[in-house]
């Protein structure tokens, strides 16, 4: 391959070390393929889902028909913790940060038109990830598809979320239950699905730094590998299917020294607790660039920041990517802000010229000093962790809490006292305010969906559902997988809330002191 220039790329430069670590090889440093993105491009993802899901699946069509790769989903919060869209604690919430999804009746409409087989779809919940992802193979049975083809990721990581997120529903031992059974049953059942995406993403967002981000995933990561390891499941197996998904800040080169060194560490975790296949040491990732660093001052800066971020992400090497709407601190993504998103990463893979050679930046002594740097840093938190009895107990102690408090309200001070300059916001303020088109979600969706709600109870197997619910809260007391009884609940049209207050009833709920 040669550049405009005639100068010959080479597909991979190894410095001035030519025993140095190459892409592909353990640990990972450079890249989980020696091709990168010679073979394939990241895919590309966009972040949707809102309202309803006829209206969601009218953005769906739109999105891959601008070309993106992959679907995202995003749920209301109702959905994610566990409540049908008619509950009284909805109220006031209905598809607003997300799409309604009440019954396998909604999915259906949500994937209208688009066949499973085709798409992989990531779909970012956690508490009632299991009811989701059962929701999602019910309709792509429907579909006629071969399980064994439908890939895709459900997040399904709960640790994170008593630490920084707070959209959990049990207990922490039966909500580390629910994972381990996911793990299990997509094993035999969804051998090409990520069954969690530990995600460091919202850590990042409580505003934890990079380093945070990074030990506090790891150690999160660690603890689901040790939970599976206890029920018995190979690590050579499972450990194939974990995914992470990280933030991508403005500081560029520590963000790409972040994402070499989490292949890293991650590739040494894994080997230390018995791994032995390369691929169930890889640490495959989804990127989203960051939210919290998104302005309502001066939105159209949003978009350089959203390419220096997502440029990091893609010299990161990241195997997935989202690129926010420059308007998302105002409103949802309009139309044309989530199609600039999209064409920002399509510029950085077709026309900018990084993909032309694996790890471009690997060899150059900052980012390797950067990177070896991070790596320190990271197992000096991780090894604090681990004094306190890993990380379920350092969530549990309220220590992880604290840390990223701390560090936000640092990071706070700084912005307040400029010694961080936020472009638009106190440094080069504009008093002219740009006009923005507006795109709101308004509360008559509750009363939609309330109707759908009534509609479908009064067509459903009414006997049929409760028959399946009560054998569900049965499961739940014994020790086997629950997986295989919320996918007959689901089928026979259970709702979202049916479902999780039967587990509620056995399981109680997490109480955070």
């Amino acid at each position: 391959m040669k550049n405009r220039s005639g100068i010959e790329i080479k597909p991979i430069y190894n410095g001035i070390n030519p025993k140095s670590e190459s892409p592909g090889e353990y640990p990972f440093t450079r890249g989980i393929r020696k091709d990168m993105y010679l073979g394939r491009l990241w895919t590309m993802r966009q972040y949707a889902g809102f309202s309803t899901a006829e209206e969601s699946n009218q953005r769906y069509h739109y999105l891959l028909k601008q070309g993106t790769t992959g679907l995202s989903v995003a749920f209301d919060l109702p959905t994610q913790i566990g409540y049908d869209s008619d509950d009284v604690m909805s109220e006031g919430e209905v598809g607003k940060v997300g799409v309604a999804i009440d019954s396998l009746r909604d999915m259906e409409s949500l994937f209208q038109g688009i066949p499973l087989e085709s798409v992989t779809t990531s779909m970012t919940i956690n508490a009632t990830a299991s009811t989701l992802l059962a929701m999602y193979v019910a309709l792509a049975k429907q579909q006629g598809a071969d399980l064994s083809k439908i890939s895709g990721t459900i997040q399904n990581d709960i640790l994170k979320e008593y630490a920084a997120r707070g959209t959990y529903i049990y207990p922490v031992k039966p909500s580390m239950r629910l994972i381990t059974d996911i793990f299990e049953w997509c094993s035999k059942e969804l051998p090409k699905w990520n069954t969690i995406s530990i995600s460091g993403y919202h850590i990042r967002e409580a505003g934890s730094t990079a380093a945070q981000e990074l030990a506090f995933t790891l150690s999160n990561g660690k603890a689901y590998v040790k939970s599976a390891l206890e029920n018995g499941l190979d690590i050579n197996v499972f450990g194939k299917r974990l995914s992470f998904f990280f933030n991508a800040h403005n500081d560029f080169f520590e963000e790409i020294a972040k994402f070499r060194a989490a292949r890293k560490i991650w590739a040494e975790i894994m080997k230390e607790l018995g791994a032995t296949d390369p691929k169930a040491m890889m640490l495959r990732f989804h990127t989203q660039t960051g939210g919290s660093t998104l302005t309502a001052q001066q939105p159209e800066n949003n978009i350089s920041r959203v390419t220096i971020q997502a440029l990091s992400a893609v010299l990161g090497g990241t195997q997935s990517l989202h690129t926010n709407g420059f308007d998302e601190a105002l409103n949802l993504p309009t139309e044309k802000a989530a199609s600039i998103a999209l064409r920002t990463q399509q510029i950085i893979g077709y026309e900018s010229g990084v993909t032309k050679t694996v790890d471009p930046l690997g060899g150059s002594y900052y980012i390797e000093s950067l990177t070896e740097e991070m790596e320190k840093e990271v197992l000096l938190i991780m090894k604090q962790i681990e004094s306190m009895g890993g990380a379920v107990s350092a969530v549990e102690q309220g220590w992880i809490q604290e840390q990223i408090a701390e560090s936000s309200y640092s990071y706070q001070k700084d912005i307040e006292s400029k010694e961080q300059v936020i472009v638009g916001v106190n440094q080069f303020i504009q008093k002219e305010k740009s006009e923005m088109p507006s795109f709101k979600i308004d509360d008559s969706i509750r009363e939609t969906q309330s109707q759908k709600l009534k509609q479908l109870k009064n067509e459903r197997d009414n006997n049929l559902v409760s028959q399946n619910l009560n054998e569900l809260k049965k499961v739940a007391l014994s020790d086997k997988n629950l997986m295989p009884n919320i996918l007959k609940c689901v089928e026979s049209y259970a709702t979202i809330g049916e479902i999780a207050n039967s587990l509620r009833e056995v399981f109680g709920e997490y109480e955070n002191h």
